[in-house]
């Protein structure tokens, strides 16, 4: 079965983290990341700490294997310079239709005035979705840097299913970041729900286990478009919210966390479960507590008020930066 992890409002809310957990709490056999190197998941584990933008946060777990899905983009440069930082050689699978974003493609994307217009992260992801569109777009395995890595990653996956196998499908970004159902022109090059990651990946709805919908204690984005509530950056340094982006550095705007955006997220995405991050910059004193008993009374109020609202379990909540600062309340809501 699969583990559908995603993001709830507009990226940055800690998916890499929560997807690294779960590869090591639960030992799935195999995890495979959707979308494009836009999109930085931030992995903090044993002193170390990686910003990864093509692979699988969940190469933490040196027994997981880890897949690039068909519907993936990556970039040469990218991809090769997180696997000799992590040493996944052995361990790793692109799927042979996964597009690959040259450098004509950032060239104009860092170039063109409407791409810049939209915030656009210079990164050529929507150059390179506009190329496969139109047929155009060279895939993986026309690559020979990639010989050894090229292989049928639908293939593998379902034959992993069939063994009764469990599988993380990683997503990136936010909800409200996609193309159709997102803050429209203000959104990425590509569908962000659960429903898009496995289509990405090639596989159905009924192969889905649980869907995570990942929020963060409070919401930030970065770039252009809508943020109801925004603080201005007076608020947002008062209370410990400033922050800068994994891939771009550029400052994230924030606010407080939207219980209306929140169930919309909910609601489309089926969320079975919610992963709460950074609970610890909202208060501070439950820095790296791993225990729901530990939480200060007020932690616990904001957690609940949140389950409440949004009438989903609440069963992962991130108190620091390491991927094993988590509360894990699975067991207490009998989902394990």
């Amino acid at each position: 079965m699969i583990d559908v992890v995603v993001g709830g409002f507009f990226g940055d809310e800690g998916k890499g983290k929560i997807a690294a957990y779960l590869s090591l709490a639960d030992s799935p056999d195999a995890s495979v990341r959707t979308g494009s190197v836009n999109a930085g998941h931030t992995v903090v584990y044993d002193g170390n700490s990686w910003k990864l933008r093509s692979l699988p946060s969940a190469f933490v777990n040196p027994r997981v294997k880890l897949y690039i899905a068909a519907g993936a983009l990556i970039r040469l440069d990218v991809l090769l310079k997180e696997i000799s930082e992590t040493g996944v050689h052995d361990r790793l699978c692109i799927d042979r239709n996964s597009g690959v974003i040259e450098d004509k493609h950032v060239s104009f994307e860092q170039s063109d005035s409407v791409m810049k217009g939209i915030g656009s992260t210079g990164q050529g992801v929507g150059a390179a979705t506009a190329d496969r569109v139109l047929r155009r777009l060279k895939l993986a395995n026309e690559f020979k840097e990639l010989n050894g890595f090229i292989c049928d990653s639908l293939s593998e996956l379902l034959d992993i299913m069939d063994r009764g196998g469990r599988i993380i499908a990683e997503g990136t970004q936010g909800y409200y970041l996609s193309l159709y159902h997102g803050t429209y022109p203000y959104v990425t090059s590509r569908d962000t729900t659960a429903s898009a990651i496995l289509s990405e990946i090639g596989l159905g709805p009924k192969s889905v286990d649980q869907v995570i919908v990942v929020f963060k204690s409070y919401i930030t984005r970065v770039g252009e478009g809508p943020l109801p509530g925004e603080l201005d950056h007076d608020e947002m340094v008062k209370r410990g919210l400033v922050e800068k982006g994994t891939v771009t550095g550029r400052l994230r705007r924030a606010a407080p966390f939207n219980v209306e955006l929140a169930l919309r997220a909910v609601r489309s995405n089926s969320a079975t479960q919610i992963a709460l991050t950074k609970i610890d910059a909202l208060f501070p004193e439950n820095k790296n507590v791993r225990s729901w008993e530990k939480l200060s009374r007020e932690a616990k109020r904001f957690i609940e008020w949140i389950e409440e609202s949004l009438k989903v379990p609440v069963t992962l909540i991130g108190t620091g930066e390491d991927v094993l600062s988590i509360i894990d309340l699975r067991k207490h809501h009998k989902i394990m």
